[in-house]
C-alpha cells in the first residue's frame, strides 16, 4: 500500500483551490459553430489612416465570410464579427529581387492580423479567436497590384478562419 505524505495532500489542496483560476487562462470557450450574421470591424485600420483601403479590405473580408460560412448560418446563433487590427503588404512582392538561384533579402509575404469574435444578442463576447494569416507573394515589382493583394490576403484570412473555428 502506498503511503501519501502531508506535503502531497497540501500540494493537491492548493492545486484544487487554484484550478478555477487556472481554468480561465488555460481553457478557452469553444467557438460556436453557427452564426446568425457576419460583420467586419475595420476601425483599427481606419485609426491608422487607411481610410478607403480599410473599406476595401473590410468588404472583401465580409464577402468571403458570407461564402465560407454559408453552410453555418442559423438565426439562433451569435453574430460572427471579425476585427481587423493590422494589414501588411510587402514592398518586395517579388521576394526581394535577385535571379532564379538567389532571392534577395526580405519580403515576399503579405499578412493580416485580427480577431474573430462570437457576439451574443446582448453584445457580450462569447468566444474569441485571434489569428494572423500570412500569404506568399510572387508578383513583379513593376506591377505590385496592392488592391488585388489586399483582397487576396483578406480571403486567405477568412479561409484559415473557417479551418480554425
Amino acid at each position: 500500500m502506498t503511503s501519501f505524505s502531508r506535503r502531497f495532500f497540501l500540494a493537491g489542496g492548493a492545486l484544487a483551490a487554484a484550478s478555477p483560476a487556472l481554468a480561465q487562462f488555460g481553457a478557452r470557450a469553444p467557438f460556436p459553430q453557427t452564426f446568425s450574421s457576419f460583420a467586419v470591424d475595420v476601425g483599427p485600420l481606419k485609426a491608422k489612416g487607411l481610410g478607403g483601403f480599410a473599406d476595401l479590405v473590410g468588404n472583401a473580408t465580409l464577402a468571403e465570410l458570407r461564402i465560407a460560412f454559408a453552410d453555418r448560418v442559423d438565426p439562433r446563433g451569435p453574430r460572427l464579427v471579425v476585427r481587423l487590427n493590422q494589414i501588411y503588404l510587402t514592398p518586395f512582392p517579388d521576394g526581394g529581387g535577385g535571379d532564379g538561384w538567389f532571392r534577395g533579402g526580405g519580403g515576399g509575404t503579405d499578412s493580416i492580423d485580427g480577431v474573430a469574435l462570437a457576439v451574443g444578442r446582448r453584445g457580450e463576447v462569447l468566444a474569441q479567436h485571434p489569428q494572423l494569416a500570412v500569404l506568399d507573394i510572387r508578383r513583379s515589382i513593376l506591377d505590385p497590384d496592392e488592391q488585388g493583394r489586399a483582397v487576396a490576403i483578406a480571403q486567405h484570412y477568412v479561409r484559415w478562419l473557417r479551418r480554425e473555428i
